[in-house]
């Protein structure tokens, strides 16, 4: 809030007082600068909501206003993230939609492209084993197997088992020259 604003807000014998070189005057100056950050900070709210804009810390608890939590879930406050920034801030925007398709065998594979940022994930539900779902994970994200599994296990419905295998099909096998 600016000084002259302030001012406006006093009683009009301090009005009066508030004069240029006076207590007051200096008073409401320092008044002004310490409403000044609070000022900038509430000038771009906005950005604190918005998944690609808001900073860092922020995005991992929009994570969890859109059931995410499964992902920044951290033993401890410090600890990194399991997964980048960058595919954190792409769930969140895409969180109305991932909560539309919760439960589905699409929108369990959205999740995880978006998650990984590899696509190829092939679901099966294998006819000789009702409510099991096998989620074939394409070898180019093998090392995120953990990961991978966090998200099955809170994305698929409750009442359905599910196993995580790497597609061997995936796999190159370097033979030594």
């Amino acid at each position: 809030m600016r000084r002259a604003g302030i001012e406006r807000l006093l009683p009009a014998a301090y009005q009066r007082a508030c004069v240029p070189g006076s207590v007051l005057w200096a008073l409401l100056e320092v008044m002004e600068g310490l409403h000044a950050p609070d000022e900038a900070v509430l000038a771009e709210v906005d950005a604190l909501f918005a998944p690609y804009r808001a900073p860092g810390g922020m995005v991992a608890y929009l994570a969890r206003w859109v059931a995410m939590d499964h992902l920044v879930a951290a033993p401890r406050r410090d600890a990194p993230l399991p997964l980048p920034l960058s595919r954190l801030r792409d769930l969140v925007a895409h969180g109305a939609h991932l909560a539309a398709w919760r439960g589905t065998p699409d929108g369990l594979r959205t999740v995880l492209e978006l998650a990984t940022g590899v696509t190829g994930f092939v679901l099966d539900e294998p006819p000789d084993r009702p409510f099991h779902l096998v989620v074939r994970v394409p070898a180019a994200v093998a090392d995120q197997v953990a990961l991978i599994g966090r998200i099955v296990e809170a994305e698929k419905p409750a009442a359905v088992t599910a196993e995580i295998v790497v597609d061997p099909a995936d796999i190159v096998v370097e033979e030594p020259s």
